[in-house]
């Protein structure tokens, strides 16, 4: 069985669902300031025909992830359709194409091109694409008043892939010249290790030192923390979040060391 394409898949029916059902679509979502549920629906489709292309070896993808913002406007801007309903399909239909793309690798999976001229593995950049499924339905429930349970076992295929992206994802003025060991523990389910080197960060390297700080956390609430949707101080203040170590102070300041998601 391949969890995270089992992932995908409901997660994609049910943002389908959300967005369609919407009462009104050009209602801006909070979250994301000037996009409204078609334009985050329109992205995310687009999003699931995006990663089929980069997978096989074409496809646009932006230079830097200072570039993003403009890349994701042009994307909704040449949107082929406002039809919510349309734009579900196309989201259900480039889904299922991704999905059997990635399966009809094999053992043979490529790296492909990613946000930031970054070579990443095509199956693990799938759970990317499955966080912008959790995190902008999230997003819509909230702003609507609707439910959107998040299963804390789909956290850990979140950050297998975004663990791919997130060296390119350094904020370098927050980082210059930084050299710590940080350990990130999500609750019951996995564990990483991130190591920064004056200001460069590599995951889960073979030579890691000893952590300056354990970083331990209910899996929603560091998805969550991580896409920048909530506050550091409540988790921790409720023991969401625990953090002890020789340097523990350093953990005020993880999130800050990344650009915003």
């Amino acid at each position: 069985m391949d969890a995270m394409a089992d992932a995908i898949r409901v997660m994609a029916h049910r943002f389908a669902e959300l967005t369609t059902t919407a009462p009104d679509p050009d209602r801006e979502v909070t979250a994301t300031p000037g996009w409204s549920i078609v334009d985050v629906l329109g992205h995310v489709a687009e999003e699931s025909v995006r990663y089929r292309e980069l997978a096989v070896g074409r496809g646009a993808w932006p230079a830097s992830a200072a570039d993003l913002p403009a890349f994701n406007a042009e994307q909704i801007r040449a949107l082929p359709t406002r039809d919510p309903r349309a734009l579900a399909a196309r989201l259900i239909g480039g889904t299922e194409t991704l999905l059997a793309t990635i399966d009809g690798f094999e053992d043979d999976v490529p790296l492909m091109m990613f946000d930031g001229d970054q070579r990443v593995r095509a199956d693990r950049a799938r759970g990317t694409f499955l966080g912008e499924l959790i995190v902008h339905g999230y997003d819509i429930a909230r702003m609507l008043g609707r439910p959107w349970p998040i299963d804390p076992a789909h956290v850990p295929l979140v950050f297998d892939g975004l663990n791919q992206v997130v060296p390119g994802w350094v904020n370098a003025r927050a980082s210059e010249g930084h050299t710590a060991t940080y350990e990130l523990r999500l609750r019951g389910a996995a564990r990483y290790t991130f190591v920064f080197r004056d200001g460069r960060l590599a995951i889960d390297p073979a030579d890691a030192p000893a952590p300056d700080v354990h970083i331990c956390a209910d899996p929603v609430t560091m998805l969550l923390l991580n896409y920048g949707r909530i506050g550091q101080w409540r988790p921790a203040l409720t023991g969401q979040v625990v953090m002890w170590g020789r340097k523990p102070w350093l953990a005020l300041n993880f999130r800050d060391r990344f650009l915003p998601a």
